[in-house]
C-alpha cells in the first residue's frame, strides 16, 4: 500500500505537485492541514482517495480537527495513524497530541503547521510530517510524503516538487 501525504498547501500547490503525486500511484492520499482554497481537495480526490482534516489557517467547514486512520491488511491493522495539523514542538511531540495518538491507540501522528519535512521518534509514537507543498516559506523545501508499506515494514521518504527527486536533508 502507498500513501501519499501532502500539508500545509495554503491554497496554491507548486505547479507539479498533482503531477509527481499522480506517479507515486497512490492508494490513499492524506492533507494534514492548512489547505485553504477547498478546491485543492477536489484536485487531490481527482488522484485518489483523499482524507483531510483542517489546519489553523482553515475556515471551519467539513474536515475534522484530527482523524484516526486504521491501516488494514486483510482482517488485522497494520498501522493506526493519527492525522492532525500541530503535533510538534521542534522535533518533540507536544503532550496534547500524544494524548490523543493514545486514546486513539495510534503508533504513528502524521501532521503538518511547521513546513520542515521530519521522521522522527518520541513518546513511543512514531512522526512524520511531509513538509509543504504550498509555497515557499524561508528556505524550507516544496516537498511531500510518501509512506510505502510492504511486508512487514513502513517506509516514511520525502519527495521534492522542485528536483522531482527523493529529498533528504
Amino acid at each position: 500500500m502507498r500513501l501519499a501525504i501532502v500539508a500545509d498547501t495554503h491554497s496554491r500547490p507548486h505547479e507539479s505537485a498533482c503531477e509527481l503525486i499522480a506517479q507515486e500511484n497512490p492508494d490513499v492520499i492524506l492533507h494534514a492541514g492548512d489547505i485553504g482554497d477547498l478546491t485543492v481537495l477536489d484536485d487531490l480526490a481527482e488522484l485518489a482517495p483523499l482524507i483531510a482534516v483542517r489546519g489553523n489557517i482553515d475556515q471551519v467547514g467539513p474536515q475534522p480537527d484530527s482523524v484516526d486512520i486504521s491501516v488494514m491488511s486483510g482482517d488485522r491493522v497494520r498501522l493506526r495513524i493519527l492525522l492532525m495539523h500541530i503535533a510538534l514542538y521542534g522535533p518533540r511531540i507536544r503532550a496534547d497530541a500524544a494524548r490523543l495518538a493514545k486514546q486513539h491507540k495510534a503508533t504513528t501522528i502524521v501532521c503538518g503547521h511547521s513546513h520542515i519535512p521530519f521522521i522522527g521518534r518520541d513518546r513511543g509514537l512514531d512522526v512524520f510530517n511531509p513538509g509543504s507543498i504550498g509555497p515557499r516559506r524561508f528556505s524550507l523545501p516544496i516537498v511531500f510524503g510518501m509512506l510505502q508499506l510492504s511486508k512487514g515494514a513502513g517506509r516514511f521518504e520525502h519527495v521534492s516538487c522542485e528536483t522531482r527527486t527523493r529529498w533528504s536533508p
